[in-house]
């Protein structure tokens, strides 16, 4: 194939290689001519100097040179690869299969076409100096157990993984549960009614499988056994000492003793445990053998059995080339998986237990937030009932029309999160028993009477649950105001809201807030329906989901400050009328005592 088969950007990365290796003779040195596979892509030789990277004990045996095979696709879009074509880079961090370097770990970002080859080979020789310095986490590095390949076949059901898996013996009991066509969830105790899951059994390895598990029964048996494939380990450093038995035997019996147990045609799955390189929790597997297969596993088992009662299988017998389905794994095992939100305020909420009044435009959405970011358990209160003119701002579906609010809701929550407790409360506040374990009262009703009480149980103790009211204005629904009142302070949300007030009434810097303490003037507020219709506030499911983000991110940082700060908060979304606006007004010290009397009703 002549150069005019190539694309332009690969005539490009050829006259930049040629002039770089021009301008930097010894350094960069193109091996051969570049050779064109099947795909269209170019494969280069490059032979680099590695001789100046400082080298640290347990970091990449560079020599004074390396060569480097390079494949070029036809289009800018993704990055070049590089491989090696020997095993020395093996169990390093970021090298895949042994042999392919992990320059991108996030190629749409870092990964930038404008920059030509020439970034490229910046990347490479930058990434050599990491690699032989040790500064890569390896316990980070893509995928190690099982050599960067990726186990999961298109449209395959997940397995969703949650219980830690015990390492202390070679094989374990298991059973697959179905939640959806999509998912399966894994449990190691088995369910209460035998007919809900589906055993599978749980198999640890000695060792890691530098190479993949394979894509067929034959390959994954012979792999466990030689996970090197007849080549010598380059480190027995990072292996565990071997067991004495084979793996492929226990496999092959536990997957006997499940199979068994199951109708002919019935596929047989297993989870397999691959220990990290580096240590701690093993990488998981999980595979699925076809019914077909399944079954000749059935008829070994039933021809051992007529000569002994133990599943002994002989793995020439099985068919070497059953297929294997991988089946994607998510795995949510605390030890191997960090929160997205951890290092973000709603992160106190964690474990806590709160109570959400009022499940209207600001509540609903902020009992969604607390569920997401992992609540304990949350208490919904709301007497209200769902019609169609509320699914423009709050947080139902169609199907929730006629549904009373927390039943609605309780039941979206809890398809959220399957450890929340939520508790589904037809009244304006819950019985005592709810509030005694109370952690947080978020009040999104704008109630006076339950403002009242708020207050009351504030003055009674300091020994009481942290309360925020949540509100909106009722012209935009863009400006939100939350009143936060925290233990020991013996004054409650209204109390402390009122001399926020009157104190940002007299400030001219902050008169787009004015309005939240003033009534209403005529049209800012709604008649939603003709007849006995109660007025309401404009807003729009985008503006109130807003506020109720902010207004959530910012209690969660009160939770997390690690000390006692009351006030009332004033925000201002960027997309309204008065622009992004911020503001606190902390409550007064004088306030610890019991509650002033009201200056104003």
């Amino acid at each position: 194939m002549s150069k005019r088969s190539l694309s332009d950007w690969q005539r490009q990365v050829l006259a930049e290689l040629d002039a770089i290796a021009e301008a930097f003779p010894g350094e960069v040195e193109v091996m051969g001519r570049h050779r064109i596979d099947q795909s269209g892509a170019i494969r280069l030789r490059l032979r680099l100097r590695t001789a100046d990277p400082p080298r640290v004990a347990r970091g990449m045996p560079l020599g004074e040179h390396e060569e480097f095979i390079v494949t070029v696709g036809a289009s800018s879009l993704t990055p070049p690869r590089v491989e090696v074509d020997h095993l020395r880079f093996l169990h390093h961090a970021h090298v895949l299969q042994g042999h392919r370097l992990c320059l991108y770990l996030d190629p749409s970002r870092e990964w930038d076409p404008i920059n030509g080859f020439g970034g490229f080979l910046d990347r490479l020789v930058d990434w050599l100096a990491d690699a032989a310095g040790d500064r890569f986490d390896a316990q980070t590095a893509l995928y190690h157990a099982v050599g960067g390949v990726l186990h999961a076949a298109d449209g395959a059901p997940t397995v969703v993984v949650r219980d830690t898996i015990p390492t202390g013996k070679r094989a374990h009991h298991a059973w697959l549960v179905a939640r959806a066509p999509h998912r399966f969830d894994l449990h190691l105790n088995r369910p209460a009614e035998p007919d809900q899951g589906d055993h599978i059994p749980v198999v640890i390895l000695d060792a890691d499988l530098p190479f993949g598990a394979g894509i067929d029964l034959g390959a994954l048996l012979q792999t466990v056994d030689d996970p090197y494939h007849g080549r010598p380990a380059p480190d027995e450093a990072f292996l565990k000492p071997r067991s004495t038995s084979r793996t492929s035997a226990t496999m092959l019996t536990v997957l006997g003793a499940s199979a068994i147990r199951k109708a002919t045609g019935t596929p047989q799955r297993i989870l397999i445990a691959v220990p990290h390189p580096t240590g701690g929790p093993p990488h998981l597997l999980a595979a699925s053998i076809p019914g077909i297969g399944a079954d000749h596993i059935r008829t070994l088992v039933k021809a051992g059995r007529k000569k002994s009662s133990m599943i002994d299988i002989d793995p020439a017998k099985i068919y070497q080339a059953t297929p294997l389905e991988w089946l994607p794994v998510s795995d949510e095992r605390k030890e191997v998986t960090t929160r997205r939100d951890s290092a973000r305020p709603v992160a106190a909420y964690a474990g806590r237990t709160a109570h959400v009044w009022g499940c209207g435009g600001l509540g609903s959405w902020i009992a969604e937030y607390l569920v997401r970011a992992g609540a304990k358990k949350v208490i919904l209160c709301d007497p209200g009932t769902i019609s169609g003119g509320l699914l423009v701002r709050q947080n139902f579906v169609e199907a929730d029309v006629g549904n009373t609010k927390v039943e609605a809701l309780a039941q979206r929550l809890r398809a959220i999160s399957d450890t929340v407790e939520v508790v589904a409360t037809r009244a304006l506040v819950p019985g005592e028993e709810d509030l005694a374990e109370a952690d947080l009262i978020i009040d999104a009703t704008v109630n006076i009477a339950i403002s009242r009480l708020l207050d009351s149980f504030a003055a009674a103790s300091d020994q009481r649950p942290v309360m925020a009211q949540v509100a909106v204005d009722a012209r935009t629904g863009t400006l939100g105001i939350m009143t936060v009142s925290m233990p020991p302070l013996r004054a409650g949300p209204l109390t402390i809201d009122r001399k926020a007030g009157a104190q940002i009434l007299q400030d001219g810097a902050h008169e787009a807030f004015h309005c939240l303490w003033k009534t209403s003037a005529s049209g800012d507020e709604i008649i939603p329906t003709r007849g006995c219709s109660t007025p309401t506030f404009h807003g729009s499911a985008a503006d109130l989901a807003g506020v109720a983000g902010s207004l959530t991110s910012i209690l969660g940082a009160h939770l997390n400050a690690g000390t006692s700060v009351s006030g009332t908060h004033l925000i201002s979304l960027p997309h309204g009328e008065a622009g992004p606006l911020r503001a606190f007004v902390p409550a007064q010290a004088p306030a610890l005592g019991r509650p002033p009397a009201d200056d104003a009703d």
